[in-house]
């Protein structure tokens, strides 16, 4: 680690000049610590998640005061081995807790403009106000990349401690997994294809045949429903494809457009009653499913 910390200086050219800078800069930023701790909780409750990680206030309690030493630490003017090994200690705490790095990565964000910020207020006439801003952005970029590389390093553990056969097997279902997303795409635009065509067939048989007005625009209703349903879904396999999660909820949307239409046209038929109770205790079946998907997904709201 000692081989480490000095490399890892050296490669983001953090000189003792920048760290002279740092302790210089102390008493000003020490005096904006009460603030930077509002703001930056603030800040990270907005994740939504935040509360499942800092559950109580005596968590919490804790949780400020380690963050204010961190903050006060920048500023230290000392970052030798055991600077370093606080970081890394912090950053397994992070990967221990399922903390997830984006969440880390947002709030160096914050710590990255509000510390710049206050620099450049309390600096403005310094000569060596650019000094100071560079080492800042080094100091901050240097604790990014010490707590995510405790990270990095669990997840090439994990993947060390795979067998040769398990290392192949991963790399073909992820390939795999690939090719069948593209093919689920192109599925979806078949299928809105085809509710374009229902919708053109239902408006045919509106003004072509002998259908009843009011049936025939029901139908086309429950059509148009099932082409929004289906188009929703190509957006969100589309964000699926750029890495994000899989919608099940926009498959379940589908689905109750479809009931939705069925009920529609069986509700002007007295002898089809029972088929729409069915149908319509389906959409309600549906319905609950999407909206406990829907709970589970929403932000929590923390305090």
């Amino acid at each position: 680690m000692q081989k480490d910390h000095s490399l890892l200086k050296e490669h983001y050219q953090f000189t003792k000049d920048d760290e002279a800078l740092l302790l210089q800069m102390r008493p000003q930023m020490e005096s904006f610590a009460d603030e930077f701790l509002d703001g930056f909780y603030e800040f990270i409750w907005k994740f939504g998640k935040t509360a499942d990680f800092l559950r109580d206030e005596a968590v919490i309690s804790r949780h400020r005061g380690k963050i204010r030493q961190w903050y006060l630490d920048l500023f230290g003017g000392t970052y030798d081995i055991f600077y370093f090994m606080k970081l890394l200690k912090v950053g397994e705490i992070h990967v221990r807790l399922g903390l997830p790095t984006h969440y880390v990565n947002a709030a160096f964000n914050y710590v990255r403009v509000f510390t710049l910020d206050r620099i450049r207020q309390e600096n403005k006439d310094d000569e060596s106000l650019t000094k100071k801003l560079n080492a800042m952005e080094k100091i901050l970029d240097i604790n990014l990349d010490v707590l995510t590389s405790a990270y990095r390093e669990e997840e090439m553990s994990r993947f060390l401690s795979l067998s040769r056969t398990e290392k192949t097997l991963l790399g073909l279902l992820k390939k795999v997994s690939g090719y069948f997303n593209y093919v689920l795409a192109g599925a979806l635009l078949v299928v809105a294809s085809f509710a374009v065509g229902l919708f053109g067939y239902d408006v045919y048989l509106l003004f072509f045949s002998q259908i009843q007005v009011e049936k025939g625009i029901l139908t086309i209703l429950g059509s148009l429903l099932i082409l929004w349903a289906a188009i929703e879904l190509i957006h969100q396999e589309m964000n699926h494809l750029r890495g994000g999660s899989f919608a099940l909820e926009a498959f379940i949307t589908l689905a109750i457009a479809a009931l939705i239409r069925k009920i529609l046209i069986f509700s002007l038929s007295p002898a089809k009653s029972m088929d729409v109770l069915l149908y319509g205790l389906l959409v309600l079946c549906l319905s609950i499913s999407y909206w406990l998907i829907v709970q589970k997904m929403k932000p929590s709201k923390g305090q």
